[in-house]
Order: structure tokens, then sequence, then C-alpha cells
């Protein structure tokens, strides 16, 4: 039987490099975003029916509470959650704008733990088995990064989520992780400045920042039977800068 994989924020970055792989292992998948791109939609007319794609804010819970239920009742189940959509705002704290913080606590954390919830409700509604939820969290959040205090309370906030949700719903079979990886080149990360990012790569001993293609194997790993007993634990992938 295929699995039936959720991913927040699957069109473009690590976000598309998740889809990709686990349509690649057989699996059903469906995302959404606030916005398509043409990667994604090349493989919806690639995959057909094995990919479903829509466009939804993650900061609206109304909006991820109807695509994770159109979902259970398309593919019958879901047996993994992987919450992935996220925003960023580099600057110093004093001069932030509320706007700002807003959106970034609205979907970096309250919209992947919204997420997150409706999964977990549809998972415990069909007694899956094997299912599996993964946050994607970030170094910063243990580390911390000049200009991003705010982007790394959100993500640290994920990390403290998913350990708690973990022992919450794991005598019902579902596994909860994290993933923290480093500074990938993503569109995300494109609105660091030069310097931030000439930083990050000089105290990497990889001596780069990362891909995207670094962190899916790890993700797909948690996502499958494989790591049946792994849970409540955040795996960073950062090219040893925590070392």
């Amino acid at each position: 039987m295929h699995s039936t994989s959720l991913i927040s924020g699957g069109s473009r970055g690590l976000g598309l490099a998740i889809v990709e792989r686990l349509l690649e292992r057989g699996d059903e998948v469906a995302t959404f975003s606030r916005s398509g791109s043409p990667a994604l939609a090349a493989l919806a007319a690639k995959h057909g029916h094995r990919l479903v794609v829509e466009q939804c804010d993650a900061a609206d819970p109304e909006a991820i509470r109807g695509f994770v239920e159109r979902v259970a009742k398309r593919f019958g189940r879901i047996d993994h959650c992987i919450a992935n959509a996220a925003v960023a705002h580099e600057g110093v704290l004093a001069t932030m704008a509320d706007s700002e913080i807003d959106a970034m606590l609205s979907v970096n954390l309250k919209g992947s733990i919204v997420f997150v919830r409706e999964a977990v409700r549809q998972m415990l509604v069909e007694r899956s088995t094997g299912a599996s939820i993964t946050v994607i969290s970030s170094v910063v959040a243990s580390r911390g990064s000049p200009g991003l205090s705010v982007y790394a309370a959100t993500k640290a906030g994920l990390e403290g989520f998913a350990k708690s949700l973990a022992r919450e719903v794991g005598p019902r079979g579902i596994r909860v992780n994290a993933i923290a990886p480093g500074f990938l080149e993503t569109d995300l990360s494109a609105s660091l400045s030069p310097e931030n990012r000439s930083r990050i790569a000089r105290r990497t001993p990889l001596g780069r920042l990362g891909l995207p293609a670094d962190i899916v194997g790890a993700i797909e790993f948690l996502a499958s039977p494989r790591a049946a007993f792994i849970t409540g634990q955040v795996l960073t992938i950062d090219g040893g800068s925590s070392a």
C-alpha cells in the first residue's frame, strides 16, 4: 500500500525537493503553498492523480483544515506530515515592523501547529500505523544568528512543540521529530545580506551553504519504517557548523 504524505510549502526550495523525493519513492503526495511554481506544475503534470496541489495561505487555519480534510477524503488516509512552510524577515529587533513579526509567528509557528493538528486528527481517526510528523526547524533555533531573533524564536517553538507532541501521540503509534537544517541555498535564504551569507559559509567546515538535496534524504528516512523507533528528536544537518 502506498503511503500518503502531506507537505506544506511545497512549491519551491526544500519543500519542492521533498515533494519530488516522496513521489519518486511511490507516495501519494499533497502539498499547498501561497503561490504555485512552474516546477511544481511540471511535477503535477508528470504524476497526475498521485499529486494534489492547492494554493492556500499557511497563516489561514480554515484553509489548512479544508486542505487536510480534502486530502484525507481523496486518498483515504494520511501517513506522513511534513510541516515545512516558513517565511523569514532579516533585521534587528529594534527596527522590525509588527507586520514582519506577525507574519513569522503566523506562518512558521501557528501555521505549522495547525497543519500538524489537522493531520494528527486524521491519523487518530484512521488509527494509522507507522504514521509520522516531521517539522522543519533551523539551526538558529539553538545557536542563534544576528538579525534572525524572531525567526529563531518561531523555530525554537517548533522544536519544543515536536518534543512534547512526541510524548502525547507516541502511545497512539505516531512519531514526531524535527529537522534543523543549516542555511540552505533557497528562496528563503535569498533575503540574507551578502555579509551574512559569507559569514555563514566561512564558519561551516564544509565551506558552503547547504542544498535541499542535502536534507531530503533525512526527511525521507524519518517518514519511513526504518525510523520506527525514532521520535522526539531534533536532527541537525548543517555541514558541521554546530560541531
